[in-house]
């Protein structure tokens, strides 16, 4: 077994206690690596924390732009939302954890890497793959898989070491949170036919009654101003989501597959993810010719089902990535959303390279459609359907 561990490092429960518990029952160093995604908090009272519990390093990467740049747009210009709903913020943010791992493995001599995933999770699958493709030769440790320890278990253990977390018996919710949304689960939440307690909920929490419109700028298929004002992708993601999460819009609430084989409920919080995936999309409509498009709504479940599955670095996706960057190269223009409580929808759209004609698409005067071209268009379509009528679909 590995003598020194890179542990992927949340400031959480099952983190906290995988560093104690490693080095007692296993006897290995462990260098804590915390990667700040845009979760928030404290990034000195997580220090403290992992230190408390026994890291012999802690390390604190800042990569949010990093993330936004590298692995929000890839999945912005996907419109990546798995099983039709997820926008994949966990996802996401594992192959970018993975990254600073292995880097921080290399720098102090670490001969494995650790995570704090459960063996009927995703996040197992997603941390291990990316390992196996970045660094084959870390040995891969998973001692939540080993420890039997159930959530009662693991916060007694906290609190029998002095480890100070968050999670208590009375609020026992499991939240990951980065720049592109948030995922809660446990509690009462393992129940789908229960309803969501409003107290999970932070980033959608409706206090706006008004109206309002925004007006989202995009370059190549990527957001860049907010009504008229230049951002940084990073900004921006949390300024949209702050407006349009204040009417109480970007929550979602399934049932979803994993892909260890079991059902599990999910609730998450995206306003900023999903107000411009719809942004996105909607733009795509007025700038892609229909084949692309048609093409490329076929592929984007697919895209989306490899990053779900840990398959972030595989060849399949670094092809459909060359598409997709290809479809986006005049993806460029404004849509307007109009938000209003408990609704976000697209009330405009406009680009100086779109695909919209008024000329050809007008009923009145200025129609320069030719219409009657359409007689021998609609009768040629037909004429394969027309002659297997004629001669097989009659009894």
């Amino acid at each position: 077994m590995a003598k020194k561990v890179v542990l992927a490092y949340s400031g959480g429960l099952d983190t906290s206690v995988a560093v104690r518990w490693m080095a007692e029952e296993w006897g290995v160093d462990v260098v804590a690596v915390a990667v700040d995604v845009g979760q928030g908090g404290d990034f000195d009272v997580i220090r403290t924390r992992a230190l408390a519990a026994g890291a012999v390093e802690v390390v604190v990467v800042d990569c949010i732009e990093q993330y936004a740049n590298e692995y929000v747009v890839p999945a912005l210009k996907v419109n990546a939302l798995y099983e039709g709903r997820y926008p994949l913020v966990s996802s996401l943010s594992r192959p970018i954890i993975v990254e600073h791992m292995v880097d921080a493995a290399r720098k102090f001599g670490a001969d494995g890497v650790a995570h704090g995933c459960t063996g009927k999770g995703n996040d197992q699958v997603r941390f291990e793959v990316s390992t196996r493709a970045l660094a084959p030769d870390l040995e891969v440790l998973a001692p939540v898989r080993t420890w039997g320890l159930t959530r009662e278990d693991s916060i007694e253990y906290a609190e029998r070491h002095n480890i100070p977390v968050n999670v208590t018996k009375a609020s026992p919710y499991s939240i990951d949170e980065n720049l592109w949304g948030k995922a809660i689960e446990c509690g009462v939440l393992e129940d789908p036919w229960e309803s969501a307690p409003e107290d999970v909920f932070t980033l959608t929490r409706p206090t706006a009654t008004e109206p309002v419109e925004l007006v989202i700028g995009f370059e190549a298929g990527v957001p860049v101003s907010v009504d008229g004002k230049a951002m940084g992708l990073a900004e921006l993601v949390l300024h949209v989501g702050d407006i349009v999460g204040s009417y109480g819009w970007g929550r979602v609430d399934m049932v979803e597959s994993r892909r260890v084989g079991i059902k599990s409920r999910e609730v998450y919080e995206c306003p900023g993810a999903l107000a411009l995936i719809l942004a996105h999309q909607d733009l795509e409509g007025l700038t892609l010719e229909r084949d692309v498009l048609h093409e490329k709504y076929r592929l984007e479940p697919r895209w989306a089902e490899l990053v779900y599955d840990g398959m972030w670095h595989s060849p399949l996706k670094a092809a459909l990535d060359a598409f997709v960057d290809e479809t986006q190269k005049y993806v460029t223009g404004e849509v307007r959303l109009r938000c209003e409580p408990g609704r976000c929808a697209v009330a405009g759209r406009r680009s100086d390279v779109g695909l919209y004609d008024y000329g050809l698409a007008t009923y009145d005067a200025a129609d320069s459609f030719q219409h009657e071209d359409a007689a021998g268009f609609v009768r040629l379509w037909s004429l394969g359907v027309q002659t297997w009528a004629n001669r097989q679909a009659r009894p």
